[in-house]
């Protein structure tokens, strides 16, 4: 395992975090707790969870898999070994309304009120990493495309107001780190703003979507990341398994997650069908399991802190974690590169 730290603090991730959202909805606790010991015996030390988790959110899993992940570390006694990343939901409306009775606001209260229950879900004194979820005001995110700052009605609690709910958190000993998610390039370079001239908790991460079929971060964040040493958690960098070749040719898996939720449309539309199959072929033509080539183009960015993979099968999780070691080699570098020219960010 590679690892390397969480912005500019002395805290040491392993380049592949294990994401969890499956845990609770499609994989018990003892599936759960299956993955986090194959992957904590394969040096990975990064466990990335959140307040809303399993997906899809319902009342009756929520906060599921933080408990699952709490338990786990109650079991094995790890706490001191492991990094733990979870998020507070930002607004959720009639989306989520039974998390704090749809009143989600990334302000005091409902920052403090968050950071509460993932404590004790987690079994665990304080949290690594804590991420806000997405933001609160109106922008883009979740594949939205388009803006027009139509946001006077509602602008959202004010980022300097999140930003000293987290620094009392941190002063608490609550939580060490902070970062984002879903987040923009004005978001982030407005965070760090604020930061640097109130003095309070810098961002030390961005987890946002990244993989071969959707690669916008790499426009305006990717530069942010390296000149501002806030590095990206990538996650779906499989594209919710698309890039698994498992839906390939209208394949439709009983038991895969795009074939049990058919409302997760961002990685099925057909130029992500198109981009799949020749991102197959490439994986094909040079000996390659497509998984791994994917995710192994993630692990190179140099703008990546660690890639977040989720499994729902240990096969598959010993797979993921395998592309660890894998190094693409410049003819394959060269055929992803002109896949994406004829048909770039087909999910974004």
């Amino acid at each position: 395992m590679q690892y390397t730290h969480l912005g500019d603090s002395d805290v040491s991730v392993s380049k592949i975090c294990l994401g969890s959202m499956t845990w609770g909805e499609q994989n018990t606790e003892t599936e759960g707790h299956r993955q986090l010991d194959m992957a904590f015996e394969a040096g990975v030390n990064f466990i990335d969870t959140a307040e809303m988790y399993p997906v899809p959110s319902r009342a009756e899993t929520y906060g599921g898999t933080e408990s699952i992940v709490g338990n786990w570390l109650a079991a094995r006694g790890h706490r001191d070994r492991i990094v733990i990343a979870t998020k507070v939901v930002g607004p959720a409306g009639d989306w989520m309304p039974h998390i704090r009775n749809a009143q989600t606001r990334l302000d005091h209260a409902n920052i403090q009120s968050a950071v509460e229950g993932s404590l004790r879900r987690l079994r665990t004194e304080y949290i690594d990493l804590y991420q806000l979820h997405w933001p609160e005001r109106k922008t883009n995110y979740f594949g939205t495309l388009g803006y027009d700052g139509d946001d006077e009605q509602d602008p959202g609690t004010p980022l300097d107001e999140t930003l000293r709910a987290l620094d009392q958190c941190v002063r608490a000993g609550k939580i060490r780190l902070i970062g984002v998610s879903n987040e923009t390039p004005w978001g982030v370079m407005r965070y760090l703003r604020l930061a640097e001239a109130l003095r309070l908790p810098r961002m030390v991460s961005i987890q946002n979507p990244y993989s071969l079929l959707n690669r916008t971060f790499e426009v305006g964040l990717a530069e942010i990341s390296r000149r501002e040493n806030v590095g990206l958690l990538a996650y779906s960098p499989l594209g919710f398994g698309m890039l698994t070749g498992k839906y390939r040719r209208g394949v439709w898996p009983p038991k895969a997650r795009l074939t049990l939720f058919k409302q997760f449309k961002r990685y099925l539309s057909e130029r992500s069908l198109t981009a799949t199959e020749r991102y197959a072929e490439i994986a094909q033509r040079h000996g390659l399991n497509i998984a791994q080539m994917a995710l192994a183009y993630v692990h190179s960015r140099k703008f990546l802190t660690s890639t977040i993979i989720g499994a729902t099968g240990l096969e598959q999780l010993a797979e993921d974690l395998d592309s660890v070691n894998l190094r693409l080699s410049d003819d394959v570098l060269r055929a992803i590169e002109l896949v994406h020219k004829d048909n770039p960010n087909p999910a974004p």
